[in-house]
C-alpha cells in the first residue's frame, strides 16, 4: 500500500513538509538577497531618480531650439517611466519576499504590519497598472498599432 493510501511510510508527509519549508526558506534568503542589492545598486529607485539632465545641457540656457526642447522633453518622459519600473520592480520583490515569508507561517501568523504593507504594494501596483493600461496606446508590433504598415495584404510581400 502506498503512503497517499493511507497505509505505510509514516512520516513521508513531515519530511516532505519540512523539504518544503526549507526551500521556501532558502528561497526567501535568495528574494531577500535580490532587493537589497537591487536598491543599493544602479537600478535602484533612489539613484535611478536622481540620475537627472537640465535642459540647459542640450543648447545652453534660455536659447530657443525646438529639437532640444523636444529631446529634453523625451528624456524626462523616460526618465519618469524608468523611475517608475525601477520603484514598481522594488515593490514586485518586496510583495514576493512576503508571500513567500506568508506561506512558510501561514498568513494568518504574518505580522499585521506586514500583512498591511503587503495589501498597500498590492494595492499601488494594481492602480498603476490600470492608469498604465488606460493611458497605454498601441505601438510597433502589437495588435493595430503598428501605423508604419497601412492597407499591406501579406500576399503582396511575399
Amino acid at each position: 500500500m502506498l503512503p497517499a493510501d493511507g497505509g505505510g511510510g509514516g512520516g513521508g508527509a513531515a519530511r516532505d513538509l519540512e523539504r518544503g519549508a526549507g526551500a521556501l526558506k532558502r528561497f526567501q534568503k535568495h528574494v531577500d538577497n535580490l532587493l537589497t542589492e537591487f536598491e543599493s545598486g544602479a537600478g535602484g529607485a533612489k539613484r535611478v531618480a536622481a540620475q537627472t539632465i537640465s535642459r540647459g545641457s542640450f543648447s545652453g540656457a534660455g536659447m530657443p531650439f525646438a529639437e532640444a526642447d523636444g529631446f529634453f522633453s523625451q528624456y524626462n518622459r523616460v526618465h519618469r517611466e524608468l523611475t517608475a519600473l525601477s520603484r514598481s520592480l522594488g515593490d514586485q520583490i518586496e510583495l514576493l519576499r512576503i508571500g513567500v515569508h506568508a506561506a512558510d507561517v501561514g498568513f494568518d501568523n504574518v505580522e499585521e504590519d506586514l500583512r498591511s504593507r503587503f495589501h498597500r504594494i498590492q494595492t499601488r501596483l494594481g492602480r498603476e497598472r490600470r492608469e498604465h493600461e488606460k493611458h497605454d496606446t498601441p505601438h510597433g508590433d502589437l495588435p493595430g498599432g503598428n501605423s508604419d504598415v497601412r492597407d499591406v495584404d501579406i500576399q503582396d510581400v511575399g
